[in-house]
């Protein structure tokens, strides 16, 4: 393959009555990602091209784009991967308003992760030194820790479309990752952000968030450990 085309989403808000395509024909070299393609859009056909990108690692999660037809990171994404009749498609995520071309305001996906408060709560002052765990206690969050909040559950999620009070995937999955590490002294008031509505019970297990996610993580799992929780709770205060 000498060369492939790439199809972009295109919309600026501000000068376009609408959205539109633009299709560029790229060089290919063996390994090119699909952030490196968009890249020489921007450095050889069209600089007021308007994407987000950072580490290029995986990492940082800022690429995360709908990419023929599925959520991915660009930066990790190989062109010969995303190949479709030998079109690569790019769009932003979807479900979330446009700023600008690949770029989506990100507001309410920010905004249900402060929500269930992304850090340990403590009962009193801080020790002199290190909390310590066991194994078997990090075991019980280990996983979750690799999240790297990319939005790809978020915006592939049927529960959370046209209903940003839903928490998420994305923060439920925090949420759980704080409720079960033992150092955490707030399982209570994290439970109670949760176990609602617009929480835990709107999830309906479509698994949307396992397929998508870049990091292999399992948010349903971790969603459904917050409902035995809670289940547990409530017969609890029932005795």
């Amino acid at each position: 393959m000498e060369a492939f085309n790439l199809k972009i989403f295109r919309y600026d808000p501000e000068k376009d009555a609408g959205p539109h395509w633009d299709t560029f024909r790229i060089p290919y070299r063996e390994g090119m990602t699909v952030l490196e393609a968009l890249l020489r859009v921007v450095e050889h056909d069209d600089p007021s091209l308007a994407m987000r990108y950072s580490c290029r690692e995986a990492i940082c999660g800022s690429c995360a784009m709908y990419i023929s037809g599925w959520y991915r990171l660009a930066c990790k994404t190989q062109v010969k991967d995303a190949l479709e009749d030998g079109t690569v498609t790019v769009s932003p995520l979807p479900h979330l308003r446009v700023i600008k071309d690949l770029v989506v305001d990100m507001e309410p996906f920010w905004r249900n992760y402060e929500r269930i408060k992304p850090y340990l709560i403590e009962d009193g002052p801080p020790p002199e030194r290190e909390r310590l765990q066991t194994p078997a206690e990090r075991a019980q969050y280990a996983e979750m820790v690799d999240c790297i909040l990319c939005g790809a559950c978020y915006t592939s999620c049927p529960s959370g479309v046209n209903n940003e009070e839903y928490l998420g995937p994305h923060a439920l999955l925090w949420a759980a990752r704080f409720y079960f590490d033992s150092r955490d002294a707030g399982k209570d008031e994290r439970l109670n952000r949760v176990a609602n509505e617009n929480g835990i019970f709107r999830c309906h297990t479509a698994f949307n968030c396992v397929e998508t996610c870049p990091k292999h993580l399992n948010q349903t799992e971790a969603i459904q450990r917050l409902k035995a929780e809670a289940v547990k709770k409530a017969l609890a205060l029932r005795r």
